[in-house]
């Protein structure tokens, strides 16, 4: 166990290499949580989007879209949501981040014109500013509440971060922290992309709607190869400086945010596990280069339990949104109740609709599905049998 450290020591280290990474700093702290001039340029500190930031980013991106087309889709994105539940809430912004904002204008000809405002640039991540603010006050309801670290892009909080030293048990920051701040300002969680609790001998990462018991370590940056030695991480207390390689960095955060967070319905959100992330990247990679490997893609091996079926719905989801072609999926498996389950889940996750879908009653009619563009095909092995002594078409 590493000898005592604060918070301050631990803060002040993390900021620096997030400076590294790239990120502007910024220390919002002011003795009087009432005081407005703490650096961050709001009107109003119940405001969590830095509107500033927001707008030079929004202008900068939609160079050929009016300002008053612009301000109404901004309008919409910092919309309070007060009559929906919190997950709903985060799924449509977590959409109008992803996939730009609709507006409508008049052209110069005249003319209506339907666009979608971006607000991130996920295909140049030098083309954003990345953030990372200390010690903002925010007001709730009742109560001021002071978050560690905040982290940024275009003046919208994606990433949360509380920090305990290293006396303090790291669940005191899920239950003392995190819950209260989801109670006592949950504008914050709004635009929030995952969290991170980390107490100098442990890190934690996990989405803002997850238990206690569904935050997981990030403690590999590049490769799954990569040796852990986890004794000597807690030892050292270094395993936040792995979840900020791994996750913040900015082209990595932009690549998670767009790509690795996925919604079950309105009732969960479900983020890439470390393993999930790399994996994924990794076969995306294969992907992108099959021509030269003769369509021969590899294998992604999992162990039982971690959450196979996601990884496909991310890997499909980024290749998909990433990639041009008409790319048809054939998910196999040799049970019906797990063919039924995969299903499910990509169904349930938005990932495919119904109509684009296709799960074969027998063997004729896969061979059908098969030549039809479906976009995901679901069956059994045994649906590959054919008549014997004829070729396989």
């Amino acid at each position: 166990m590493p000898n005592f450290i604060s918070e301050n020591q631990i803060e002040q280290a993390i900021l620096q290499k997030l400076q590294r990474f790239g990120f502007e700093l910024l220390n919002c702290y002011t003795a009087d949580a009432e005081d407005p001039n703490d650096g961050s340029r709001r009107t109003d500190k119940r405001d969590v989007i830095f509107a500033d930031r927001l707008k030079e980013a929004a202008v900068r991106l939609n160079s050929t879209v009016p300002e008053t087309a612009i301000d109404e889709a901004l309008a919409q994105l910092v919309d309070k949501r007060q009559a929906m539940s919190p997950i709903a809430a985060n799924r449509e912004i977590d959409g109008l981040i992803r996939d730009g904002i609709p507006v409508e204008f008049e052209n110069a000809d005249g003319k209506k014109e339907q666009v979608r405002i971006r607000v991130i640039d996920f295909n140049h991540p030098e083309a954003n500013r990345f953030l990372a603010v200390s010690q903002l006050w925010i007001k709730g309801e009742l109560y001021y509440r002071r978050p560690d670290i905040l982290l940024y892009a275009n003046g919208i909080p994606l990433v949360f971060i509380e920090l305990k030293n290293s006396n303090i048990k790291l669940k005191s920051a899920f239950d003392d922290n995190l819950l209260n701040y989801q109670k006592d300002i949950p504008q914050l969680f709004l635009t929030n992309a995952f969290c991170i609790l980390f107490n100098a001998i442990d890190t934690k990462v996990g989405s803002f709607t997850a238990g206690w018991e569904y935050f997981f370590n990030w403690l590999r940056v590049e490769e799954e190869k990569e040796k852990v030695d986890r004794e000597k991480i807690k030892r050292e207390g270094t395993s936040l400086e792995y979840a900020a390689a791994g996750l913040c960095a900015p082209e990595k955060l932009l690549d998670f945010n767009e790509n690795f967070i996925i919604y079950y319905l309105e009732t969960q959100k479900i983020i890439a596990m470390n393993h999930q992330f790399m994996g994924v990247n990794n076969a995306y990679k294969v992907f992108q280069n099959r021509k030269g490997r003769q369509g021969k893609l590899g294998v992604f091996w999992h162990t039982q339990g971690s959450g196979k079926s996601f990884s496909m719905i991310f890997y499909v989801r980024k290749i998909f949104r990433k990639l041009p072609g008409n790319f048809t999926f054939v998910v196999i498996t040799d049970r019906e109740d797990l063919d039924g389950q995969i299903y499910r889940n990509f169904l349930n996750t938005g990932t495919v609709q119904k109509h684009d879908a296709a799960q074969p009653k027998n063997s004729d009619e896969m061979r059908r599905f098969l030549g039809q563009n479906k976009r995901i095909v679901f069956t059994l092995i045994q649906k590959f049998r054919y008549e014997k002594g004829k070729d396989y078409p």
